[in-house]
């Protein structure tokens, strides 16, 4: 299947502290010539007062003043680059233990995961702990690249003895697509081009890995859903019965004279028009930005979903999530927060915590019920309205809430539904 031009990949980098992953990011973004000539002037000037011999690589991602003072990523690195068969963002997510939610933060829109792995230290506790949030986060596409090939003078027996740890841990995990590359961040070896040095691989490096990911079947084009974000009614005189409702479609596909349900009010009506801009249109699918009008004068407002009338949300105040804890100060018992799901917004309380996870073996913990910072656990939030929710396996647009502290207005939590 011919790779549209225009089609957009998402990955997000994971691995431990010093595994490369700023310096595999620096090497996609120089070798494929995303890097601007002042930008790279300036990293060759600070590369040089550092003492080092060549570029940097790492220093085009480590972009705040700390990070590039103390060598370390510590905050989700956005960057974009593009090649002739694609477009690409790049979340790069720090390695420490206590940045773990930027990981998740930094991984919740990905198609696909990248978790670098040092040769010679192999599969380690952060390695488990990135493998499982992909497979949480329901990440289609885990591409694990062993980095530091050189270090282990290319050897073949290296590289299998991680691919065999890896895989040992990962048949835990809900991850279909696996992918292994060997490669050397610094010196090039498999990241664009093949290496000479690894005769004995006999895969695609990693760019050319990316460029041919199928990611079509990502997105949900079975469960249609549209979160109403505003109602439009102009006031002029050309346009008094207009009345449109607003938003972006977050999975499926609405067509004109479509039957639909307003939720949670159950009101039916059908699609009129479809508005793209000042366009009509016949159809509209995730992630297209429109305006609905329908045939019925129904009372809907913001946070209110529309679907196709035959195929509906789950409809409830008690909701079972994996829950990924990202504040600093631990949850409060049965204390009330915000929770965010699509454009609605309610009340909400940690009514029960089921288990905790333990990363290492994965097992849960039926003992300890206090949640702190980077913890994931099952939980049952009660909200004081009904969300209308999908399982976050079948549908992540309509699968994931959030939880706000009100008094701070930080975001504590990530969720999904189960």
């Amino acid at each position: 299947m011919e790779i549209s031009s225009n089609q957009l990949l998402r990955f997000s980098t994971a691995g431990s502290v010093d595994d490369g992953k700023s310096t595999l990011i620096g090497r996609l973004l120089y070798d494929s010539k995303s890097i601007f000539e002042d930008q790279l002037a300036a990293i060759a000037k600070t590369s040089k007062q550092k003492g080092h011999e060549g570029i940097d690589l790492a220093l085009f991602t480590d972009g705040l003043r700390d990070e590039r003072e103390q060598g370390i990523t510590i905050d989700v690195a956005y960057r974009y680059f593009t090649t002739p068969k694609r477009k690409f963002i790049i979340a790069d997510t720090p390695g420490h233990i206590q940045y773990t939610r930027n990981m998740v933060t930094g991984a919740s829109t990905a198609n696909a995961a990248i978790i670098l792995i040092d040769a010679r230290h192999g599969v380690i506790e952060q390695t488990k702990r990135h493998a499982f949030i992909a497979s949480l986060l329901h990440i289609p596409h885990v591409i694990v690249c062993i980095n530091k090939m050189d270090l282990v003078d290319f050897k073949e027996e290296a590289y299998d003895r991680i691919l065999r740890q890896f895989e040992e841990f990962s048949s835990k995990l809900l991850v279909t697509d696996i992918r292994f590359i060997p490669i050397s961040a610094l010196l090039g070896a498999n990241v664009v081009n093949h290496s000479d040095s690894m005769p004995w691989y006999r895969g695609a490096p990693l760019l050319h890995t990316l460029e041919n990911l199928h990611i079509s079947s990502d997105i949900n084009k079975v469960d249609a859903r549209f979160p109403v974000q505003t109602v439009l009614r102009p006031q002029s005189e050309d346009y008094l019965d207009y009345r449109g409702y607003a938003g972006r479609v977050a999975s499926g596909v609405f067509r004109k004279g479509d039957e639909i349900t307003a939720l949670p009010s159950g009101f039916t009506s059908k699609i009129k028009r479809i508005d793209l801009s000042d366009t009509e249109i016949e159809e509209a699918y995730a992630p297209m930005s429109v305006t609905l009008l329908l045939e019925d004068d129904i009372d809907i407002g913001r946070g209110d979903m529309i679907v196709r009338s035959k195929n509906q949300p789950n409809i409830t105040q008690d909701v079972e999530v994996m829950l990924c804890w990202l504040n600093d100060k631990p949850a409060r018992p049965r204390a009330k927060y915000a929770i965010r799901h699509t454009t609605n917004e309610q009340k909400a309380i940690i009514k029960q915590v089921i288990y905790k996870i333990d990363i290492n073996t994965l097992s849960r913990k039926t003992d300890d019920f206090e949640i702190g910072m980077n913890d994931i656990c099952k939980v049952m939030i009660r909200t004081t309205k009904p969300l209308m929710i999908d399982s976050y396996r079948d549908n992540r647009a309509s699968g994931s809430i959030i939880l706000i502290d009100e008094n701070t207005n930080e975001t504590v939590a990530a969720g999904m539904v189960l």
